[in-house]
């Protein structure tokens, strides 16, 4: 049971339920992004550039091949995929990435300010070796 209950009390500590908590409201936060980018974003980026959809946008390595079969029915050429790089894709997904940092900087931003100025801790004493080097200076001086 003592493993039970230390496990207990590391799961209800209050840094973890809040990160727990936070992992989810990102999550659904990366989510809201993506359709605000997708359904409203990238349609009026695609109105100023003339009807792009990035989406599309794709630059192809090598085409797609159709299987061809003759007239026996045995393959001739197997058929091959479209090998491409999605670059509009990853336009749209590095806007979401954008908008969601910047998010992030304002919320953090905010939380800092609500903090106030952090108050400046007292310096610390000097430690025993720094006392008596500091007794071995005053005894050289008056020397």
């Amino acid at each position: 049971m003592g493993m039970l209950k230390e496990f207990k009390d590391f799961a209800m500590r209050g840094n973890l339920v809040d990160i727990a908590v936070a992992f989810v409201m990102g999550a659904s936060f990366g989510k809201i992004v993506t359709s605000f980018v997708d359904g409203i974003v990238m349609p009026l980026i695609g109105m100023l550039t003339g009807g792009v959809d990035f989406n599309d946008k794709v630059w192809v390595l090598k085409e797609a091949v159709a299987e061809v079969k003759d007239a026996t029915g045995a393959i001739v050429t197997e058929a091959s995929a479209e090998v491409s790089v999605k670059y509009g894709a990853f336009i749209t997904n590095l806007l979401d990435f954008i908008i969601v940092a910047f998010a992030v900087f304002l919320v953090i931003k905010a939380i800092n300010r609500m903090k106030g100025p952090a108050e400046a801790a007292a310096p610390a004493g000097p430690t025993e070796s720094e006392k008596l080097l500091a007794e071995i200076r005053d005894s050289l001086k008056k020397v």
